[in-house]
């Protein structure tokens, strides 16, 4: 064959005609008997010098060979080095189809162990009285702080009552061996600032946390500039460092609706975004996320994010009080400082709040602080300025110190010399 041969086998390899890696064990033979015959030859040295393309026995390289070489030859592999990616993959198929198999089995074995134990236990066997796992884990105590401590938000009360009763009768199911399953308890609060988003997501936290739920019961409050980054890179590593925080708990994210920023498509936001639907579906069982916001623009953000909305099983309006609550709220408010309200005191106080409530930027339970904040400092100029006066013996009463007077209330007619268009607190 060699003897045939008419052109020698450095001008196979420099020649421009592709040659294929089914020509490589003959071209390695002609190489050797070649080499044998004349000796190396100055292109064959330099053919060696230059490692690199294709392996070949003997250490040489089919690839970018000479200054006239085929460019294609860098397209060309080692062998080995596909022999062992082919190798890998077919290792991680294995590994795969028997990851599968073993869940599999681990699924139909406690299928069955769940059977034996299910016909093991006798018919009339009760699983308990729904009051025993009420009291024992104190639900009981939570569910009626949340209604003495907190006015009105009847809706809201009872969505928290549901979800109470469906987790009670969960862990009773469990108790008999029932099939059950964590629902989903990540939540969204709709509703007008200072209708008690906040301290509902409290409660809720120390319910879950009482019941088995949550680890801690815990709430983490954040806003896009807790979870958002300012420069690439950054973002995802303040979502985390949040999360990581809140683990065990509640992540409460306030005016979520900023996270997302429509005109921008440059936005971060969106970054941060992926990070929680991931957590939400991967590890809904270590964290609860809550988004609270406007309604309108809660709505609009769902829209932009639609699996967002689909995570969430719980979506909770929080409505806006009236003005018999606010009052009721105010006198709680009072009691909590150790002030009294005088009688005549509360319709000076609600008049104002029916007014305050036509006017921008109404608070609810927010604007009542500020009002009873402003009556606290009008009571306090009110008694320096009384017993200072000469005629007075400067003495004060615990009842005056804590006494709220109609003279120390913000009133309505107050509001209306401002004007409509006023910014008030």
């Amino acid at each position: 064959a060699v003897g045939r041969c008419r052109r020698p086998w450095t001008a196979l390899i420099t020649s421009r005609e592709p040659v294929m890696l089914k020509n490589l064990s003959l071209l390695t033979l002609l190489a050797g008997a070649d080499a044998m015959r004349m000796g190396p030859s100055p292109v064959a040295r330099s053919t060696v010098a230059r490692p690199s393309g294709v392996a070949m026995a003997g250490g040489l390289q089919l690839g970018d060979v000479g200054a006239g070489g085929d460019p294609n030859m860098k397209n060309y592999r080692k062998l080995g080095d596909a022999v062992r990616e082919a190798d890998a993959e077919r290792a991680k198929e294995a590994d795969a189809s028997n990851k599968a198999l073993r869940m599999e089995d681990e699924k139909r074995n406690r299928r069955s162990k769940k059977n034996e134990v299910m016909r093991a236990i006798p018919d009339d066997t009760p699983a308990g009285q729904v009051s025993d796992f009420m009291y024992r884990d104190g639900v009981t105590d939570e569910l009626d702080k949340l209604d003495n401590e907190m006015i009105g938000l009847k809706p809201v009360k009872q969505r928290v009552r549901d979800i109470a009763s469906l987790l009670v009768i969960d862990k009773m199911r469990r108790k008999l061996g029932l099939d059950t399953s964590i629902p989903s308890l990540h939540m969204c609060f709709t509703g007008a600032p200072g209708t008690g988003k906040t301290t509902v997501a409290m409660k809720m936290g120390t319910i879950l946390q009482r019941m088995g739920y949550c680890r801690h019961g815990g709430v983490v409050v954040a806003t896009r500039d807790d979870l958002v980054g300012q420069y690439v890179g950054h973002t995802a590593p303040k979502t985390k460092e949040m999360i990581k925080k809140a683990f065990g708990g509640i992540l409460l994210i306030d005016e979520a609706y900023y996270l997302y920023n429509a005109a921008n498509d440059k936005d971060y936001g969106q970054e941060s975004i992926e990070i929680l639907l991931n957590v939400m579906e991967n590890q809904r069982d270590d964290l609860i996320i809550t988004l609270a916001g406007y309604k309108d623009r809660m709505d609009k953000f769902f829209s932009y994010i639609p699996g967002m909305s689909s995570r969430i099983g719980n979506h909770i309006d929080f409505p806006n009080y009236e003005p018999d609550e606010l009052v009721d709220i105010a006198k709680v408010m009072a009691l909590e400082l150790e002030y009294d309200l005088a009688p005549d005191a509360l319709p000076v106080l609600k008049e104002y709040i029916a007014k305050r409530m036509t006017l921008p930027f109404f608070s609810n339970a927010r604007t009542v602080r500020n009002a009873i904040d402003r009556a606290r400092m009008r009571q306090a100029s009110r008694l320096f300025i009384e017993k200072m006066d000469p005629k007075s013996d400067g003495n004060v009463t615990p009842d005056e110190l804590k006494l709220l007077t109609a003279a120390d209330m913000p009133t309505a007619a107050e509001l209306a010399a401002r004007g409509d268009s006023a910014i008030v607190e």
